[in-house]
């Protein structure tokens, strides 16, 4: 599928920060529009106003059921961001555990995990996890809810066996993200469902950075909640989803209006979900296309021009294989990676998470991975997208190893 014209201009720094936010793709914005004037209806509304704007909505959720291979667009739950969406499915599902066990339920086992009656549930996550996932497990710890932040190994990925230790008879939910948002990492996600599954514990995973730039599927990950958010795929801010298997227990965060099937009460985004609908829509035919292949080559040409132009200082921070096509973390012996993007104003990259931008401080994913100071210091994320050219990539190069 051919491309749409790139948003950005030629007279642009070359722009390598595509993990942190994308760029509007001109078909998603052409698409959004209606949403923004014409068809301005509540689509919760009983008359014709409302018509419009309910049916996209509805088109909205099985373009991204579809991108996911969900079974029914029934389990897409929109949401207004991401970082909302991880919240909603650990807090959610703890959430519902104990309104179980406060009853004396004792949920289907599947639908609640082998903890729904436990007095203090217990949560799995891992040490890499974006700060939306960390953030929600602060949030329970401090309410009594037990944490297990599982290690990861030199290259951020964490090992199955630590999992199979970690679970216990009241453990509740796993949640691992699929995809590192600053190395690129892939966890073995099926087969860290697979050990939850066999315990009858339910398994979130935040793909938020993976969705779109890998074929995802949520039965070939065999998970029971899975994060998209918009602005990873060239749709606009403010706009995610959770992913909620049919007969997956979880309570409300926000109860409201009734919508999304309770779940997340607030008149809809419309023009946000049709823009979320589209891209999905885009990044399906794009994957179709080629894309994962042409994002892999750049990459690797990038990290091949600077291993030439920086010989012997250029070294990789995760796994060669096991990681997204389009994201190359590297630390640069000698150089900050701050200083370097300081004094290189024709690249816009980042050292690491966005959701980190403005610290200066060793990256805590880098760390975990057993990186010392100065090479966590040294890092830079290069994340190139649907625009990047080969001439971009050369440019990245040169403008950074000038700069070292």
């Amino acid at each position: 599928m051919a491309a749409s014209q790139s948003p950005l201009s030629a007279s642009d720094p070359v722009y390598a920060d595509y993990n942190g936010t994308t760029p509007v793709d001109p078909r998603v914005v052409s698409a959004m529009g209606p949403y923004l004037s014409a068809h301005f209806g509540n689509p919760s509304s009983s008359h014709g106003f409302g018509t419009a704007p309910a049916e996209a909505v509805a088109r909205a959720r099985s373009q991204v059921a579809s991108l996911i291979g969900a079974a029914s667009h029934h389990e897409i739950i929109f949401t207004g961001s991401g970082t909302e969406a991880d919240h909603l499915a650990i807090r959610g599902v703890l959430r519902a555990a104990r309104a179980a066990s406060a009853a004396g339920a004792g949920a289907p086992t599947h639908a609640a995990g082998s903890g729904a009656g436990a007095a203090r549930p217990h949560l799995v996550i891992q040490e890499t996890e974006h700060p939306a996932v960390l953030a929600a497990a602060e949030v329970l710890a401090e309410d009594g809810v037990e944490v297990t932040a599982l290690p990861v190994d030199s290259e951020g990925l964490v090992d199955p066996a630590s999992l199979a230790r970690a679970l216990r008879p009241d453990t509740v939910l796993v949640s691992i993200m699929h995809a590192n948002n600053e190395t690129g990492a892939i966890q073995p996600i099926s087969a860290l469902s697979r050990i939850a599954r066999d315990a009858g514990v339910l398994f979130h995973t935040d793909a938020a950075q993976s969705v779109g730039k890998v074929p995802v599927d949520v039965d070939a990950l065999g998970v029971d909640l899975l994060t998209v958010v918009g602005h990873k795929l060239y749709a606009p801010k403010g706009v995610g989803a959770l992913y909620v298997r049919a007969g997956t227990s979880i309570a409300a965060l926000l109860p409201g209006g009734g919508q999304e099937a309770g779940l997340r009460g607030g008149t809809e985004n419309v023009a946000g979900i049709v823009a979320f609908g589209e891209a999905a829509r885009l990044a399906a035919d794009d994957l179709e296309a080629g894309s994962r292949e042409r994002m892999r080559a750049l990459r690797d040409a990038l990290e091949s021009r600077l291993a030439d132009l920086l010989p012997g200082r250029v070294h990789l921070n995760g796994p060669r294989e096991e990681r997204l096509p389009q994201t190359l973390n590297v630390s640069i012996a000698g150089a900050r990676g701050v200083d370097v993007l300081a004094g290189a104003p024709g690249v816009s990259a980042s050292t690491g998470s966005a959701c980190h931008a403005g610290t200066d401080a060793p990256s805590p994913v880098l760390t975990a991975m057993g990186a010392d100071a100065t090479r966590a210091m040294g890092a830079l994320r290069l994340s190139l997208g649907r625009w990047t050219t080969e001439a971009d990539v050369a440019r990245l190069a040169e403008e950074i190893a000038a700069q070292v």
